[in-house]
């Protein structure tokens, strides 16, 4: 099974992260505004939805190879992941 398909198998949503308690942390802070590095829309999506503004949007630049073809492949197609290289 790749991510997805186990976390459905095992009775929960394809990803279930939430990033509030991160965002509400780094809110604590004094952070308001940041420079994100991530290749997942939802990631950007959450901290947004709790008040976070996200300057840049950095993504970063992933190598495909034999060991993580499948990972990447099920990040991009079932995640929506914008997969930079490979």
């Amino acid at each position: 099974f790749d991510t997805v398909e186990a976390n459905i198998k095992l009775g929960f949503k394809g990803d279930e992260r939430d990033y509030g308690v991160g965002a509400q942390i780094l809110r604590s802070q004094g952070v308001t505004k940041m420079r994100l590095m991530s290749n997942n829309p939802t990631k950007r999506a959450g901290l947004i939805g709790y008040g976070l503004e996200i300057v840049e949007n950095i993504p970063i630049e992933i190598e495909s190879n034999v060991h993580n073809e499948r990972y990447l492949k099920t990040k991009r197609d079932k995640m929506g992941h914008s997969i930079m290289k490979g």
